[in-house]
């Protein structure tokens, strides 16, 4: 409907007619469609939004992350280790002193 109404140069309310809808359903029709194209139609936009579940990211980049995830993991494990390792070092330098 919006691209018969953009290649024939109609306005919102020739196209209602022609179409048998309100001119509001079609000017929010055409944001839509400039906005996402034909997959905005696709997409739920009722309610409030919200919490449900996120969007799915595409695989390589899932992959990614996930391999981020595991190598900030790997380095936060290391650094308490050597954290340790380095205050159990202090503790016994400064008990041989005394």
């Amino acid at each position: 409907m919006i691209e018969t109404m953009q290649r024939e140069h109609l306005n919102y309310i020739e196209t209602a007619e022609r179409f048998q809808i309100r001119h509001k359903r079609v000017q929010d029709w055409e944001r839509i469609y400039l906005t996402y194209g034909t997959e905005g139609f696709c997409m739920e936009r009722r309610g409030r939004g919200g919490k449900g579940q996120p969007a799915k990211l595409p695989e390589d980049v899932e992959e990614d992350l996930l391999a981020e995830v595991q190598r900030l993991r790997a380095e936060n494990a290391y650094l308490k280790n050597l954290q340790a390792l380095v205050l159990k070092d202090e503790r016994r330098q400064h008990k041989n002193r005394w």
